[in-house]
């Protein structure tokens, strides 16, 4: 990859995260203000940046625009959307989607709860395979030659003190999964959050996606959440209905 492209994908991704100023994307960068503004102008005449009225930059409407694109031609988001509104609705926290693209399960859509408080999960950011609700759900219903592959090529990294990171600790785990059909997370990326998750299944009846239910421990602890299974279940077998 050219030095010119990798720069630019490096200053899309740190504006997509918050607005930064000419000095600061030059920091980021490694390099000159005056190779940094001649990178920003260059995204910026062709849509992909956009500079703010206070001097800062941010993402251009063209990226947004492209993104939209790319998440509405996920077939599974918008049949699973409505879905994912009424179980918001419904338990009031927060719901995610994510679909195994590749080999990484990605957040594609994400309808916020109550709390308030900002967490990790943002759409189009990839979801860990290991310490995570989606994650589990997905992994626990593959076949186990693609499972093992997908396991293989991942970094069992510590988040928290409850992150699975002894590969036979987490195949009993997802053995578990796999018996009662959905997953928790129980503060395994991040120690003040939990979950639990339910997989989506195509046509076909492989698992493709892995719907959760997330929240704050101290609003909704655990027990609380295992309490929802059963409409978290509903709402990812209505969704299995509607793909296959």
């Amino acid at each position: 990859m050219s030095q010119t492209v990798q720069r630019a994908i490096v200053i899309i991704e740190t504006l997509a995260e918050d607005p930064r100023t000419l000095s600061e994307m030059a920091d980021v960068l490694g390099v000159h203000r005056s190779t940094a503004l001649r990178l920003l102008q260059t995204l910026e005449g062709s849509g992909f940046a956009r500079r703010r009225g206070d001097g800062r930059y941010t993402v251009g409407t063209r990226l947004i625009s492209i993104a939209q694109q790319t998440l509405e031609g996920l077939d599974l988001r918008g049949l699973a959307h409505p879905h994912l509104r009424r179980l918001n609705s419904a338990c009031g926290h927060t719901v995610h989607l994510a679909q195994l693209i590749g080999d990484e399960v990605i957040y594609v859509d994400k309808i916020d709860g109550t709390e308030g408080v900002r967490m990790y999960s943002r759409v189009g950011r990839p979801a860990s395979l290991h310490a995570s609700g989606v994650g589990k759900s997905i992994l626990a219903q593959l076949p186990p030659e693609r499972a093992a592959g997908l396991l293989d090529g991942a970094e069992l990294t510590a988040h928290t003190e409850s992150t699975f990171t002894d590969r036979a600790a987490l195949e009993a785990e997802l053995d578990a999964i796999r018996r009662r059909g959905w997953a928790v997370d129980d503060g395994e990326f991040e120690d003040f959050m939990n979950c639990v998750s339910a997989p989506i299944a195509d046509s076909t009846g492989q698992v493709v996606a892995a719907l959760s239910i997330t929240s704050l421990r101290v609003i909704a602890p655990l027990e609380t959440l295992r309490a929802l299974v059963p409409d978290l279940l509903h709402t990812a077998e209505a969704i299995s209905a509607e793909l296959g």
